[in-house]
């Protein structure tokens, strides 16, 4: 049998769960042992796929809307955050309900309430559609958040009184690209008030900060996670800016492209903030069947963060 050609696995971290992540998790498990089966959840609790079917199997029911949820059943609301109307609709149907929002989500709710009730008009750094940004968009009445994607977004800002805006952004963006979106925000409203401390969290920095920091001593970046995975998407986007010319995302091993391997010598590997780390061991194995895997380690933080789950979960049934 042929020897196996030499590869170095360069391992990101932190990478994978993060805690906002984890904490939606234990909220849907906890239920399920309170409740039992079914627990409803409106949107995937997080965006990814082997999460979620993991879940659904104990018992957990995925929809989109509050009617699709039986009378008398309990819903939770996914770590991404939901519209204010959401649970107020939930709590005049009289439903059981628990809301898995990320707290540092929860707190670019409060800080958009906070520069409302100032009347302040919000700009909102963040990606069209995605449930994070519908969500915080939801926490104020229609008109008082505007939506900006990219700088040249700034320049077609008509906001209502210039002198009078604050911005918040997304949690799961590019560090790099919302420092540009900031950047030609203050350069055009000079008065414009940020927040007190970055928006994007945590772990969604951190991981950055690991890809940018291997992509020197790779040839190739495979990002474990989600395509609707926000904070995953970013982390290809970062790894190609770093310099990678091959950087792809995969859901799964059996989703990796072996033939754009062929001849490589070293490959990063990163897990985006809502994938488990059994995905990342399946992806190694992967390579161990096919490489003399080297795995070496390329640690940038260390991320010991943990939120209480609601109180609710912790009361006796």
């Amino acid at each position: 049998m042929p020897a196996l050609p030499p590869l170095t696995l360069r391992l990101a971290a932190p990478r994978g769960f993060c805690a906002g992540v984890d904490r939606a998790i234990r909220i849907v498990e906890m239920a399920l042992a309170k409740w039992g089966a079914p627990v409803y959840v409106r949107h995937e609790i997080v965006h990814n796929r082997f999460v979620v079917d993991g879940l659904a199997a104990r018992g957990a029911v995925f929809v989109e809307e509050l009617d699709e949820v039986p009378a008398g059943r309990p819903v939770i609301f996914s770590a991404h955050g939901v519209p204010k109307s959401v649970p107020a609709e939930a709590a005049r149907r009289g439903m059981v309900f628990v809301d898995a929002t990320c707290p540092l989500v929860s707190k670019v709710h409060i800080e958009a309430e906070r520069h409302h009730q100032a009347g302040l008009q919000m700009v909102m750094i963040g990606h069209a559609g995605h449930p994070e940004t519908l969500g915080t968009m939801g926490q104020l009445p229609q008109g008082e958040v505007i939506l900006v994607e990219t700088a040249a977004d700034v320049a077609r800002l008509t906001p209502r009184d210039p002198e009078r805006l604050a911005f918040i952004t997304q949690t799961t963006l590019s560090v790099d690209d919302t420092a540009a979106v900031v950047a030609a925000l203050k350069a055009r409203f000079p008065a414009i008030i940020g927040p007190q401390k970055e928006d994007i969290c945590y772990a969604t920095t951190n991981r950055q900060q690991a890809v940018k920091a291997m992509a020197p001593g790779i040839e190739a970046l495979l990002v474990i996670g989600a395509p609707n995975s926000s904070n995953s998407m970013r982390l290809v986007e970062v790894g190609r800016t770093a310099g990678c010319a091959y950087a792809q995302l995969v859901q799964r091993a059996g989703d990796i492209d072996w033939r754009a391997l062929h001849g490589i010598r070293a490959v990063g590997v990163t897990a985006g903030a809502s994938a488990p780390e059994v995905l990342v061991d399946e992806v190694i194995d992967a390579f161990r069947a096919r490489f003399d895997v080297t795995v070496e380690m390329v640690e940038t933080a260390r991320e010991n963060i943990e939120f209480k789950v609601p109180r609710v979960l912790r009361e006796a049934p």
